[in-house]
C-alpha cells in the first residue's frame, strides 16, 4: 500500500478522460490507489494509516458481509499487524459454506467475524465504541467519521491543483453516496465547485440524516434524484447496461455505487454545461460476487 500523499502535486491518483454518449467526462482514477485500499475508502482511512502501528492494537467495526469497507480495513490491519474486530448480521448460509468475495478475503487477512441476530443488532452496534479500549480504534460503517476529513481534504488539494492546471472554470465533481462521508467533505474543501451525488441506500431524507451527523450541508452540495426506487445492491437490467456502456469507454466501475451514479448523472446530464469530473470510488473487488447475483437471476449468460 502506498504511503504518505505528500505534496498535493504529486497526484495519488492520475485523471482520465472518456467519452460517453458524445459528452467528454473526466475520472478521478481513485480506484488504482491500491488494489484492495482504494477509492473513497483510502481516502476515508487516510488518516488511520498515519496512525504508528504501536499505538493501536485493534480496530472495531461493524457493516454488511460484502462490504467495501470492510475489505479495506481488514486490509490495512494485516499490514499493520493489528487485529480487526467486525460485527455484522448473520452470514447467509451459503456464505458461511462458501466464502466468496470481500467476505473471503477480508477472513484470509485475520478479520473475526461476529455475527448477531437481527433483533439484537441495532443494541449491539451502539455498545461497541463504549467498548472500546485506549488500544482499540472504532471506525463507524463505511468510514462515516470526522476522521475521513483529512484524506478527503487531500483529494481535494488534488482536484484543485488539476483544477487550475487546465484552468476549467465551472467544475462539477461526481462522487456516489452511501454514508455521503465524501460528498459531504469534498464540498466543503471544494467551495468554488458543484459536488453531484445521488444516494445508494435508502432515499435523499435518509442521507441527509446521514450528513447531518457530521454538520450542515454545504450548499454546493447537489443531491440528484433518481428516476426511481432501487433497493440496495439488488441487480437491476438498467445498471448491469450501464456497466457495459462504461467499460466499453474504457473504465470498470462498481455495480453497486458507481452504475447507480452514473445512470442518475447521465439522467440529468442536460443540466451541467461545465466540465464534469467523476471521482472514481473503487470497490471493484465486490463486482465478483455481484456479477455472480447478475448470472443467477439470468442477466448474464452462463
Amino acid at each position: 500500500m502506498k504511503g504518505d500523499a505528500g505534496e498535493c502535486d504529486a497526484a495519488l491518483s492520475r485523471i482520465d478522460c472518456i467519452q460517453i454518449r458524445g459528452r467528454t467526462f473526466f475520472v478521478k482514477r481513485d480506484d488504482l490507489i491500491d488494489p484492495l485500499l482504494s477509492g473513497n475508502k483510502y481516502r476515508k482511512l487516510y488518516r488511520l494509516m498515519q496512525v504508528e502501528c504501536g499505538q493501536c492494537q485493534r480496530i472495531v467495526s461493524y457493516g454488511g458481509t460484502q462490504s467495501n469497507a470492510m475489505l479495506s480495513i481488514a486490509a490495512l490491519c494485516h499490514q499493520k499487524g493489528w487485529q480487526f474486530h467486525y460485527t455484522c448480521k448473520p452470514v447467509p448460509e451459503r456464505l458461511q459454506h462458501h466464502p466468496s468475495g470481500n467476505l473471503k478475503m477480508a477472513l484470509e487477512f485475520g478479520m473475526q467475524l461476529h455475527e448477531v441476530a437481527h433483533d439484537e443488532y441495532e443494541a449491539a452496534i451502539l455498545a461497541l465504541q463504549s467498548q472500546c479500549d485506549e488500544l482499540s480504534l472504532f471506525v463507524p460503517q463505511g468510514g462515516a467519521d470526522p476522521m475521513a476529513q483529512q484524506g478527503i481534504a487531500v483529494l481535494a488539494q488534488e482536484i484543485s491543483l488539476w483544477r487550475q492546471q487546465n484552468k476549467v472554470e465551472m467544475l462539477y465533481v461526481v462522487t456516489p453516496s452511501g454514508t455521503g462521508t465524501t460528498a459531504f467533505y469534498l464540498a466543503m474543501a471544494l467551495p468554488d465547485a458543484t459536488v453531484l451525488t445521488t444516494p445508494a441506500v435508502g432515499d435523499k431524507d435518509y442521507l441527509l440524516a446521514q450528513m447531518r451527523r457530521l454538520g450542515a450541508a454545504p450548499a454546493n452540495l447537489k443531491i440528484l434524484q433518481r428516476s426511481k426506487k432501487y433497493h440496495f445492491a439488488k441487480p437491476y437490467p438498467e445498471l448491469f447496461a450501464i456497466y457495459e456502456e462504461l467499460i466499453d469507454a474504457g473504465i470498470e466501475f462498481d455495480l453497486i455505487y458507481g452504475t447507480l451514479m452514473w445512470r442518475t448523472l447521465l439522467q440529468h446530464i442536460d443540466h451541467f454545461e461545465g466540465t464534469i469530473l467523476y471521482v472514481h470510488s473503487g470497490g471493484l473487488t465486490g463486482n465478483e460476487t455481484m456479477l455472480a447475483r447478475y448470472r443467477r437471476q439470468g442477466f448474464i449468460a452462463s
